[in-house]
């Protein structure tokens, strides 16, 4: 036996009524989300540098890895091996900054919610610090493994001399 739909109850009164905890309910109208194409990038360039100037300006951490990044970046690229190798080495220290401003991000939502003290509040801070700390050792680990064995090689041959 088939049941069309005209069997069953009208499709308008199969999820009534929507309220606003119905997670089938239509969002609020956003203003920020009527750009399409060209604009809609133009906005997210414009969004993102300024998310950078905030980190650059009021987060200490993010500058420090920033300073990181410039001095690792450029040894990275003169490093010689393979193009995968590379891909890895400049990965991991661009990985340390996506996560340092995820981090920053969570920080800066918990003390809009609220300055007061609150174990959730405190637990998604230390959750954001510990993926910081796992995106550093990610990337300490791939620069010892991939230019490691060359600092020895160098040295040996330097001090084979």
């Amino acid at each position: 036996m088939r049941l069309h739909l005209s069997d069953s109850h009208d499709s308008a009164d199969a999820h009534e009524p929507l309220g606003p905890d119905d997670p089938l309910a239509p969002l609020p109208f956003n203003p920020y989300k009527g750009n399409r194409g060209i604009t809609r990038a133009w906005h997210a360039l414009k969004n993102s540098l300024n998310g950078f100037r905030v980190a650059i300006r009021e987060e200490s951490a993010f500058r420090q890895e920033l300073t990181l990044t410039a001095i690792l970046v450029p040894c990275g690229m003169f490093v010689p091996v393979d193009a995968v190798s590379h891909v890895l080495l400049l990965g991991s220290v661009l990985l340390v900054l996506i996560v340092e401003l995820l981090n920053s991000s969570v920080e800066a939502a918990i003390d809009r919610i609220s300055l007061e003290r609150h174990e959730l509040s405190k637990r998604a801070k230390d959750l954001g610090s510990a993926a910081v700390m796992v995106a550093l050792f990610v990337c300490v680990m791939t620069w010892v493994l991939i230019v490691g064995p060359l600092v020895v090689r160098w040295t040996g041959h330097w001090i084979g001399r």
